[in-house]
């Protein structure tokens, strides 16, 4: 068991850095003051495989192991975690296409969302059925043609600015088989998008509902076979869990680092307030949080690596720990900046913005917990 990271390893992490330093940084807290969607930042970290860590090398991906892409993630979300959130989810469809889309979509969609030329958004969550997935609405009749879609979506991450839908779709009856995954080109005729809500974080990317009112799709947009929609979409999501943690990791990080720094810049009761036991105490907590949730995300992204048949468990074991650790460990470093942290013009308001939403998304940690006791108690899940 090595936990060092190799040498190409480091420098895919060293290379995230810089990129997160030269073209994140300067932008971030505008990004998110003005819920600007940075899209052409986004094609540059394109550029550098950011958009296609772990897709297949047929479509132009590096078909890097998931332990490498939390590498890259980690470091991205250190300095803006909603846009490395945004590239995650990309990541996640553009790989759901990748592996179980056609000869058809790769051809047309391929080169394009793995350069960060074209953008995907992920579309499973609807109005009525959050938690409860597999009791989705959607509708994808049959036609000789193919498929006509009906229904709505809520909350899909840069839905409106991208260009690619990958849509969960009920083709047969109620439950988790009655669900196909398609793959849907954002201004087709019938596709409507609602208002960008106005969220609590993650103002760099827009959040909308998605209509669809009687959308034709060609039957060789079906990703995998008619029925197997909520497998597909349930294993991107084992991904999208470790990242969405990774992206916690690496937004602690930053406060970490931030509130290093100012422990030592701010002056108080004529000493820094690096000298001061209670907080260095609370500074020794957060960077102990922060390391056990990282080695948790890198053990499950190991799992997935291996295939490991306890995978989903322990992505969703990292989840839950990874999202709440790293929420809190930003709160905290906030909380050390005292008045300053809570000002714009410090990083650490927005980190504890955009780092709420991850106890929720890809599956609420209540959720994950379900999921964790479900296999514990089943016997399919051994934790030593």
């Amino acid at each position: 068991m090595d936990f060092e990271l190799s040498e190409q390893q480091r420098a895919f992490a060293q290379t995230a850095r810089d990129f997160a330093a030269s073209e994140f940084a300067p932008h971030a807290a505008r990004w998110d003051r003005e819920s600007e969607f940075p899209k052409e930042t986004i094609a540059r970290a394109g550029a550098l495989g950011f958009c296609a860590l772990y897709a297949p090398e047929s479509i132009g991906g590096l078909a890097l192991p998931r332990l490498d892409a939390t590498l890259v993630f980690e470091e991205l979300a250190a300095v803006d975690p909603s846009t490395a959130a945004f590239l995650t989810i990309h990541n996640m469809a553009t790989w759901m296409i990748g592996t179980w889309g056609t000869a058809a979509m790769h051809a047309r969609w391929g080169a394009e969302l793995t350069s960060g030329r074209l953008l995907a958004s992920y579309c499973l969550t609807e109005p009525g059925s959050g938690s409860d997935a597999a009791s989705l609405k959607t509708r994808a009749e049959r036609t000789a043609h193919g498929y006509v879609l009906h229904g709505s979506k809520a909350f899909i991450s840069g839905a409106g600015a991208t260009d690619v839908l990958v849509v969960m779709a009920r083709t047969g009856g109620p439950g988790a088989g009655g669900i196909s995954a398609f793959v849907v080109p954002a201004d087709a005729p019938g596709v409507a998008y609602g208002r960008n809500e106005h969220k609590m974080g993650w103002h760099s990317q827009p959040t909308r509902a998605v209509t669809f009112d009687g959308v034709h799709v060609p039957a060789d947009h079906l990703l995998g076979q008619e029925g197997e929609g909520f497998r597909l979409a349930m294993k991107g999501l084992d991904g999208g869990r470790i990242n969405i943690a990774t992206c916690s990791v690496g937004a602690a990080q930053g406060a970490l680092d931030a509130a290093r720094r100012y422990l030592h810049e701010r002056q108080q009761f004529g000493q820094p307030l690096a000298t001061l036991q209670a907080l260095q105490f609370k500074l020794a907590d957060m960077a102990t949080e922060l390391v056990a949730a990282r080695q948790m995300v890198r053990l499950a992204a190991s799992k997935l690596d291996a295939g490991s048949p306890d995978a989903t468990t322990y992505c969703a074991m990292a989840k839950r720990f990874a999202t709440d650790a790293g929420f809190n460990v930003c709160n905290d470093a906030l909380q050390l900046h005292g008045g300053y942290g809570y000002l714009g013009e410090f990083p650490l308001e927005r980190l504890v913005r955009d780092t709420r939403v991850h106890q929720i998304l890809e599956g609420t940690n209540e959720i994950m917990r379900v999921i964790i006791a479900r296999k514990l108690l089943d016997g399919h899940t051994d934790i030593r």
